[in-house]
């Protein structure tokens, strides 16, 4: 029996191709160029054999790779702690039943409502207070906790039978073995969604380090790109700002590409809908 295609279908399968292309020409012109000799950047129709002059040209140019580290390393230590901080807060308003938890837990969620650039002058102030202006503690900090990551815990740990915490309990496990040993291993579709979350976010944060940053040390990716961009050094050449452009992107592509099952099957079971 052949199904009939209706014109509402036709329309939503053509929106959905329209809004695919918008979506992915960009990046392939950005790789495109990436790789073509720059006298050709800008000639759409230009063929030309790949060349990774444009990447050597800059790393030569500026310190990629100490971006690279600088970016990896608040990343990962935002992620880290953002993990633990989540999971126990998460646990706390899923099982402990105290005075004002829901109060509490929806104050909690209302900085999902804020804007993060509201915050960026209560927090740069903190920071120069602390004495941690210019310093990559001082970019990762503000970020240690997310109301999203606990939101996403919180209602995983919803899902997860009591009964497994209360046999923990009869075998005389304690509270941090009932949490690493009941329900860490458990809660991995929520890490592996909220962790995907919070990367392509630290990844590509970019307003909060400008204003944090003074020195070209502490600088991350999306901010030596713009910087990179924006130099007389490039000479307004094409090619070497979508080089430098596909070298921030390409660790997000290829991490997003590898995990892309594991992502949306995490959505799924964590209860996101």
């Amino acid at each position: 029996m052949i199904k009939k295609i209706g014109i509402g279908d036709v329309l939503y399968r053509s929106l959905m191709w329209i809004l695919m292309a918008v979506s992915v020409i960009p990046l392939i012109w950005v790789i495109r160029t990436a790789f073509i000799p720059s006298g050709k950047a800008l000639n759409l129709f230009a063929l030309a054999a790949p060349t990774l002059e444009n990447i050597r040209h800059v790393f030569e140019t500026v310190p990629f790779l100490q971006y690279y580290g600088n970016t990896i390393l608040i990343t990962l230590l935002v992620l880290v702690v953002q993990l633990v901080l989540v999971t126990l807060a998460g646990y706390a308003f899923a099982r402990m039943d105290f005075y004002g938890s829901k109060v509490l837990f929806v104050i909690f969620l209302a900085q999902m409502m804020i804007a993060p650039e509201v915050l960026i002058l209560p927090n740069y102030s903190l920071m120069v207070k602390l004495g941690l202006n210019d310093s990559r503690i001082g970019i990762a900090l503000p970020f240690f906790a997310s109301a999203m990551g606990t939101l996403i815990v919180r209602q995983t740990i919803k899902t997860i039978p009591y009964e497994l915490e209360e046999a923990a309990q009869v075998e005389g496990a304690s509270f941090m073995q009932i949490i690493t040993k009941v329900y860490v291993p458990l809660l991995k579709p929520a890490f592996v969604a909220f962790g995907m979350i919070s990367v392509s976010y630290q990844w590509n944060n970019f307003l909060w380090p400008l204003v944090m940053t003074d020195s070209v040390s502490k600088r991350p990716l999306s901010l030596g790109l713009a910087m990179f961009a924006m130099s007389f050094e490039t000479g307004a050449q094409w090619s070497d700002v979508s080089a430098a452009t596909f070298l921030v992107c390409a660790p997000l592509l290829i991490l997003f590409v590898v995990f892309q099952k594991q992502f949306i099957e995490s959505f799924v079971h964590s209860g996101i809908k």
